[in-house]
């Protein structure tokens, strides 16, 4: 089966628990009440309510699956959540679930280092990554057209930048608090 003809994913199969409610009401679905979890999507990285199942019990940083079959502890998936309305628990856990996705994805954003494009004829999208100016932007394109980079040590070897996994999160998390108007990692 060709892959490349069918349209991407619109639905996450995988998210993190960043903070849930064992008695809750949810703000997305009116008369919805349980558990509710506030969640990040691992593919999309979009912040989403989710429906616990009575009686189960979720841990923050947990990666629950949340895909259209076979769930498990999900009865569903309520809506997509504006960072401006999660819990100051929920925001506090960001950046640590982030980073794990980002360490847990690690070939998703190693790929997306290898690909990326200028946005515009001035501006390059690996500028937008923090930490990431005109002189490692022009080390990578030069590393990237010799060899691929394999993994983000490769990366921080052969270019010099250092924690490229915190950079990428910090990305991340201008895109999810609305910090950036360009997405380049966050599905809207």
């Amino acid at each position: 089966m060709e892959k490349s003809t069918t349209q991407p994913r619109k639905y996450e199969e995988y998210a993190y628990v960043l903070d849930y409610v064992t008695r809750g009401r949810s703000t997305t679905v009116r008369g919805r009440e349980g558990i509710i979890i506030t969640a990040i999507g691992e593919d999309r990285l979009t912040l989403l309510e989710v429906l616990g199942m009575p009686n189960t019990s979720f841990e923050i940083g947990e990666r629950i699956y949340i895909g259209k079959e076979g769930r498990t502890k999900i009865l569903s998936v309520l809506g997509k959540l504006d960072h401006s309305s999660i819990s100051a628990a929920a925001q506090s856990e960001l950046k640590n679930v982030v980073q794990s996705i980002v360490t847990n994805n690690e070939k998703r954003f190693v790929d997306y280092i290898n690909n990326a494009q200028p946005l515009t004829p001035r501006i390059h999208a690996l500028e937008l990554i923090p930490g990431i100016g005109k002189t490692y932007m022009k080390s990578i394109l030069e590393e990237r057209e010799k060899t691929k980079f394999t993994d983000f040590n490769d990366l921080q070897t052969r270019v010099g930048l250092k924690e490229p996994i915190k950079h990428i999160t910090e990305r991340i998390l201008d895109e999810i608090t609305g910090e950036s108007k360009v997405s380049l990692f966050v599905k809207r």
